[in-house]
């Protein structure tokens, strides 16, 4: 299969698998998620993904019924269901389970589990080495003290109506900004801005999700030896960047050149960014044969 998609320990497919109607994430996006990808056929930095959803689990007072042992152990079968070539993309969604109409916890039996497995799209070459647009978006990042953005929720709506707006400039993402004015992140992806060779992107007190990619771009950055750090950021600076970029679990570390269709910098992607971006590929695809050949 194309799709393969495992439901608390079901295996089927897109046209097969399902959940009941009455799923409290179906009904009130309640639960939360992770989005991995593979190299080598191993799922990239699991372990962390897996401790994020832990902990954005417990901000809803949710408790995973699976150990992490068993996590990878479900995500693998279900990989292996998929038939096709290539790395292959994941989504590991948590919801409630199925309840009443109200919001009583004690009415909810264990939680759902899900897993999405297909294959992974890559970044199209002409993408990276053109860079995508992005847009400053109307729609404010949800106030913390509303929804914590610390939490990776199913309920993606604020997200989704940003890149509506997006879409409709003809932008690839959206680039929103807190309630106090000062860039946050963008729908799809945290963001980078570099000036004087650092990359600087917004902290967790600006009300983001902390990227697992975004954190590991520290990392990068050491081994790149290119200074990254965290810094409040202002649209204004957009204006003055040397280089834009931004970094999630499928675009990897990925140019911006274009913002409100007037290019940054030259309106091509800078040296700092191919640098990260190249060292990151580097990295993740050498610390993921280590765990291959470690498997083997």
């Amino acid at each position: 299969m194309q799709i393969a998609i495992d439901v608390n320990g079901r295996l089927g497919d897109a046209q097969t698998a399902s959940v009941p109607v009455l799923d409290r994430g179906f009904l009130f996006g309640e639960g939360v998620y992770e989005t991995l990808r593979t190299y080598h056929r191993q799922p990239f930095l699991l372990d962390r993904h897996l401790a994020r959803l832990r902990t954005s689990a417990e901000r809803i007072a949710l408790e995973p019924p699976l150990d992490d042992t068993a996590f990878a152990a479900r995500i693998e079968s279900t990989m292996r269901a998929v038939d096709a070539p290539g790395e292959r993309s994941i989504r590991l969604l948590l919801t409630r389970g199925t309840g009443g109409l109200g919001y009583d916890l004690a009415n909810c039996p264990p939680p759902t589990v899900v897993i999405i497995v297909r294959p992974h799209p890559e970044t199209p070459a002409d993408v990276v080495a053109d860079g995508i647009g992005i847009v400053q978006s109307s729609v404010m990042r949800n106030h913390p003290q509303a929804l914590s953005p610390r939490i990776k929720s199913n309920n993606l709506l604020n997200n989704a109506l940003a890149m509506q707006e997006a879409h409709r400039a003809g932008a690839a993402e959206a680039l929103m900004c807190n309630h106090r004015g000062e860039l946050a992140e963008c729908a799809q992806s945290n963001f980078f801005l570099v000036c004087g060779g650092a990359a600087l992107t917004p902290p967790v007190e600006a009300g983001i999700l902390e990227g697992v990619t975004r954190n590991f771009v520290f990392e990068v950055g050491a081994s790149a030896g290119v200074p990254v750090r965290e810094e409040t950021l202002r649209p204004a600076d957009l204006a003055t960047a040397d280089e834009l970029f931004v970094t999630s679990t499928t675009r990897e570390v990925l140019a911006v050149t274009r913002v409100d269709r007037h290019p940054v910098g030259d309106g091509r992607p800078g040296p700092v960014t191919r640098a990260l971006a190249g060292e990151f590929r580097r990295l993740a695809r050498e610390m993921s044969a280590s765990v291959a050949d470690a498997l083997d």
